[in-house]
């Protein structure tokens, strides 16, 4: 999950700083006042991705609680600069010159909470898809199994509609509890959420993912829902190549034929730019050979693009999200 949100004017929170005011010695790292939340600057975002590429933050902060969040987004405010929200870190490019402004790692929130009474699973934004989906199983509660190859959190996957194997978030999800700049909480349901083929109206919105409530069926034979998660697990794996850095599907699939199959088609299967390789496993993923860079992969994905409409005459739409400065050539 990442979202930009941007702040038209500072609101006041008061803070102390590690090192003294702002200016050319500006802080290293900011301790919000009554708050055990340390803002820092620059921190790399390569290991907060699952590409392993990306420049750094300007600022940084992973908030554990409602309260954090709220004051690490006070003190974007006060700062006048944009908050950029990160979740798992995966279907994401960022760029090599890093982001400016705040960065807000949401992997800090979490909590999960199984209500056998009602078969809801309430869960925080940050925790992580694959440990939700054994941690269901290991209980006996259906419905998750298909999230178990799926390198994000909760938080991505409400945004996003993260889905496989023919399920999705919408077809699960009860409620989310969002946050917007202005620290107004609301409940929104899968209608308000406007969900479609991997998106919904929180991209690009103004709105912070802070909790979701699941709607599963407990009771089964927890033997019989691991043996399915693993199944599910184990054809992902022999299908995709999990054993390098990706983001997943680089490209929506644009139907009646996946992308996938349209870039193999165009003889791109093994293609490389520097540290960046089109699959051999899986055509429709882009994996970091070691040390690529946030440019060779971003330039991979628009050559791409590229000959696949020399070839089908139509664009391939990235499902990566793809942020910060990139040079278009």
């Amino acid at each position: 999950m990442v979202m930009t949100l941007s702040y038209d004017s500072p609101g006041q929170l008061d803070q102390q700083s590690s090192s003294g005011a702002s200016g050319p010695s500006a802080p290293r790292s900011i301790s919000l006042l009554g708050k055990d939340c340390l803002i820092q600057s620059k921190v790399s975002l390569a290991s907060h991705t699952s590409y392993r590429v990306g420049g750094p933050a300007e600022w940084y902060v992973a908030p554990k609680n409602l309260d954090e969040m709220q004051a690490s987004l006070a003190w974007a405010a006060e700062q006048g600069l944009s908050a950029t929200l990160l979740g798992g870190g995966s279907n994401l490019l960022i760029s090599d010159q890093g982001l400016s402004g705040l960065v807000i790692g949401t992997r800090g929130l979490r909590h999960t909470h199984f209500d056998l009474a009602t078969g809801q699973l309430h869960v925080a934004a940050g925790e992580s898809l694959p440990r939700l989906a054994w941690k269901a199983a290991r209980l006996g509660w259906q419905g998750l199994e298909w999230a178990v190859g799926i390198p994000g959190t909760v938080g991505g996957a409400v945004v996003m509609n993260a889905g496989a194997h023919g399920s999705s978030t919408a077809e699960i999800l009860v409620q989310a509890e969002v946050l917007s700049r202005f620290g107004k909480l609301e409940v929104l349901t899968p209608k308000d959420l406007a969900y479609r083929y991997r998106t919904s109206n929180l991209q690009n919105s103004d709105r912070v993912v802070l909790q979701a409530t699941f709607a599963l069926q407990p009771g089964a034979d927890p033997a019989l829902v691991l043996a399915d998660t693993t199944d599910q697990l184990r054809h992902r794996r022999s299908s995709q190549p999990y054993h390098l850095p990706s983001c997943g599907s680089v490209f929506r699939n644009p139907g009646p034929k996946p992308a996938g199959w349209l870039i193999e088609q165009a003889g791109l299967k093994g293609y490389q730019i520097g540290g960046a390789q089109v699959a051999e496993r899986h055509a429709n993923f882009i994996v970091n050979c070691g040390g690529a860079t946030a440019t060779e992969i971003f330039q991979l994905i628009r050559y791409v693009q590229e000959q696949v409409e020399q070839r089908w005459s139509f664009l391939l739409e990235p499902e990566v999200r793809i942020i910060g400065e990139f040079q278009h050539s």
